[in-house]
């Protein structure tokens, strides 16, 4: 014990001495540690449980009565939640307090809530609506006054602060629509559970009309006695839902229950393959303090300590600096999750709760943190005790022994391992494709020392800044194959991300329905008169500026009622081998709206419209020369018609659309009139869902408003996340091991500068080291990672049921841009920034007598 005490104060004393290195591993250990520990403290705070919400939901009453539209049993859980009913014939009368009563005695407070559609500064929004009158003690806690009053009146409302954000102050009017009401707001009240919601609060019937439909109203009840289980079922038998506080306090914590064995494998594999990128980052760091207490241990060994004493000191530095790290970040991790937690419920309107700190789940990523820094100095250690003292005292550099390298045939063996469990994994899900990956990473890894060795014979012909690198990496294989094992990691895990994702996402713009091109705004007018269509146009130029605006048909027949004119698709159903029709609604139009939807002008598209031919834009439609086109009337009471026209297919505006542009005539054919009442506009508003709510609004339920999206954002979100997480690791590896690389080389630097070599070839060389460590990493990992991706399109994309070699409806699709940003662009990155950091001066060497 006392050997161990003084290997932790020699390690304690060397982290305080090299403080950019203790820096560098406390951050490469630490911060898995502190992001992890983030989630779950985050998750727990805003995985608000019923316990947790009674405050908001009763206030201070003994129970939550909610009314059903029927009076037939309600089953529902103890918390309130997941409540069932079966329908009735006809919906029953409201309930009356006086009922209520009979059923359970005590002071009834009304409450009710809904949503509305409120006109804001910037347009209308979707608004909640909780009416209960805040005044009265029974509902203390269900809101927390900011400013102002709590309505006292009908058309009185208090705001979230979250619409005061939006530009609401007290004294304001808001209209709503939906019901058609003007409120005046009288104060500010803040939900103590979503702290982000637009709501506002009034007095029971305020502002909404009495409900009874089965949305969230009833009453508060104080009762004499705690509302128990069997109180509950009497009245769910009544017809009526119940929150009870005796029993939502009484009843156990909701948990999730034992880990299955699926949940368990996931969690199992997670940690072992972070715990294992984290050693490959970690390890070039320790190295890099092995490297610089070479001369300190040599000391040491030199006076007696033994080798099982030298490893003691290194294993010390994991311990400490784990451990340290490990601290540090749960710590932060913690108050980094609070924080962020606070900040996006009030911003993104997630749920909130009091402050919890999931203890067990943290404490245990903790110890993965010092086990990982352990983990990280074994390697050096057993480097420190076979070191030569003599060797290392007389200033010659430390290279690794000629022989082996690594264990290529194991690595080969765990290769053909993972690519055959690959293959095994292709049709049992995600999970499978992740366990699967486990061998393949440990292969490479295995791996990487012989593919170094074998590049160090290939730089002979290589230019001089190159083969001093690539030699030097050669020689010092453990170095180096650490941090191009930890690049390959990383890099394999973006690729095969970054493959499955760009699959699932092809696979589902290809199944997405596009009659109109992408970046399209549509708005359909109904049976609006002449007058307000003629409205309707200006407002859409006015909200949509500069956009190109076309005009659309609609079909009518003789008495003015609205039809659909769809066309028909055939398709295979997965259980069924015979064909079935489906149809989707067509656009209707001329020679202008053609030239929109092809983004220009076809003149033998155009001769064919004119002539009465359907112009189709998917060539699966077309049977024989014709179309199939339905009829079929928005009232639901006239039968559908079919008919076959003849159509010509024709270039689309864009390669994801299909289907057709139905003329005029072929409508005249069907009996059937056409008149202008939809706009077509090249242009996607900011917010979609607003533009609908305004035209709604504005014009009636009658007309809407719809957008085809062009690219998804959240597609381009998740691959820069990647990007991004793939330039922490790569650069943290590389830069590693490219500090300790230029350590060992300095004496070779020193040489080549007093022969007469300038800064620049200096700088090269690091540079080199760097390109060569990040470079055969993102090779490597671009191979494993391209193997795990594809396998991982299967589960993600392939129908079920299909042979394993038969390719079938498996989509594959690759992210070229991301692939040559990791695996080019990163390498590049990271041999520049090294090249401009590299020290240029030569520093005078100690000679030995």
């Amino acid at each position: 014990m006392s050997a161990f005490r003084a290997a932790l104060r020699i390690s304690r004393r060397d982290a305080l001495r090299a403080k950019g290195r203790t820096a560098l591993i406390m951050v490469m250990i630490g911060l898995p540690v502190l992001v992890i520990t983030a989630m779950f403290t985050g998750s727990a705070t805003t995985n608000v449980t019923m316990r947790e919400k009674l405050g908001s939901v009763l206030g201070a009453a003994d129970a939550r009565i909610v009314t059903r539209p029927f009076r037939t049993r309600v089953e529902q859980n103890p918390d309130g939640t997941g409540i069932g009913q079966p329908s009735a014939k006809r919906r029953e009368r409201p309930w009356t307090p006086g009922e209520i009563g009979a059923l359970l005695p005590g002071r009834l407070l009304r409450y009710q809530a809904n949503v509305v559609e409120a006109r804001l500064a910037d347009g209308f929004d979707r608004v909640d609506v909780m009416e209960a009158d805040l005044r009265d003690p029974m509902t203390g806690g269900m809101r927390r006054l900011v400013e102002g009053r709590f309505a006292t009146a009908p058309g009185e409302v208090t705001v979230s602060p979250e619409l005061v954000d939006r530009g609401v102050r007290i004294g304001d009017t808001i209209t709503v629509w939906r019901p058609d009401r003007t409120v005046r707001v009288v104060g500010v009240a803040e939900h103590p559970n979503r702290p982000g919601v637009l709501e506002m609060v009034a007095l029971p019937e305020g502002l909404l009309p009495h409900q009874n439909d089965g949305n969230d109203s009833g009453w508060l009840i104080d009762t004499a006695a705690p509302v128990q289980w069997s109180d509950v079922r009497r009245l769910n038998k009544a017809g009526l839902a119940v929150q009870s506080r005796a029993v939502i306090e009484s009843s156990d914590a909701v948990s999730s229950g034992p880990m299955d064995m699926h949940r368990l494998v996931q969690v199992g594999v997670s940690v072992l393959l972070v715990v294992t990128e984290t050693v490959l980052l970690a390890g070039p760091a320790f190295a890099v303090g092995l490297r610089r207490r070479r001369r300190e241990l040599a000391v040491i060994a030199a006076q007696g300590a033994s080798a099982r004493q030298l490893k003691a000191i290194v294993l010390a530095d994991g311990l400490v600096l784990g451990g340290a790290a490990a601290l540090l970040g749960a710590a932060l991790g913690i108050g980094a999750g609070l924080l962020t937690e606070s900040y996006a419920a009030r911003w993104s309107d997630w749920t909130h709760g009091p402050a919890e700190v999931p203890w067990g789940p943290v404490l245990g990523v903790a110890a993965l943190g010092v086990v990982s820094g352990l983990t990280a100095a074994v390697v050096p250690a057993i480097q420190a005790s076979r070191q030569s003292p003599v060797q290392v005292l007389s200033g010659r550099a430390a290279v690794d022994l000629p022989g082996r390298a690594g264990r290529p045939v194991l690595g080969a063996a765990l290769v053909l391992l993972g690519l055959a469990a690959n293959a095994f994994a292709l049709h049992r899900g995600t999970l499978s494709v992740l366990v699967a990956a486990v061998p393949l990473v440990f292969g490479l890894v295995a791996l990487v020392p012989w593919l170094v060795q074998v590049t160090g014979r290939l730089a002979g012909r290589l230019p001089l800044p190159l083969r001093l690198s690539v030699r030097d990496a050669a020689r010092h294989r453990v170095r180096t194959s650490s941090a191009t094992a930890a690049v390959m990691a990383a890099t394999m895990g973006v690729v095969a991300v970054g493959i499955g994702f760009q699959s699932l996402y092809a696979q589902r713009e290809a199944e997405r329905p596009l009659a109109v091109p992408a970046g399209t705004t549509t708005i359909t007018a109904g049976t609006l008169d002449e007058q307000k269509w003629a409205a309707l146009r200006e407002f859409a130029r006015a909200e949509l500026r500069g956009a190109n605006l076309v005009s659309g048909l609609a079909a009518t027949d003789a008495q003015g009622n609205s039809v659909t004119v769809s066309v028909a698709y055939q398709t295979v159903l997965a259980d069924d081998p015979a064909q079935h029709r489906y149809y989707v609604p067509m656009p209707v139009g001329d020679a202008r709206l053609l030239a929109f939807l092809q983004g220009g002008h076809d003149a033998r598209a155009a001769a064919a419209l004119a002539a009465g031919q359907v112009v189709v834009f998917d060539p699966s439609l077309v049977r024989d020369g014709t179309v199939e086109l339905r009829a079929s009337w928005d009232d639901g009471t006239t039968p559908a018609r079919t008919l076959r026209v003849p159509a010509v297919v024709a270039r689309a505006g864009s390669a994801a659309q299909g289907g057709a542009l139905v003329p005029e005539p072929v409508l005249a054919r069907a009996g059937l009139k056409a008149v202008e009442r939809v706009l077509y506009a090249d242009e996607v508003p900011a917010d979609p869902s607003r533009l609908d709510t305004k035209v709604r609004a504005t014009f009636g339920d009658r007309v809407f408003s719809v957008v085809q999206e062009g690219l998804d954002r959240s597609h381009l979100m998740v691959m820069l996340i990647l990007l991004a997480a793939a330039l922490v690791l790569v650069l943290g590896g590389t830069f590693a091991a490219t500090g300790l690389a230029a350590a060992d080389m300095r004496q070779d630097l020193d040489t080549l500068s007093a022969v007469g070599g300038p800064p620049l070839v200096r700088r090269l060389v690091v540079a080199a080291q760097a390109a060569c460590v990040s470079g055969l990493g993102a090779l490597v990992g671009l191979a494993g990672g391209t193997v795990s991706g594809i396998a991982l399109t299967w589960p993600l994309t392939r129908s079920s049921g299909a042979e394993l070699l038969d390719p079938g409806p498996t989509v594959i699709a690759i992210p070229w841009a991301l692939l040559a940003w990791v695996v080019v662009g990163l390498p590049a990155l990271a041999a520049l920034v090294a090249g401009l950091c590299a020290r240029t001066r030569p520093a005078l060497a100690r000679r030995m007598a």
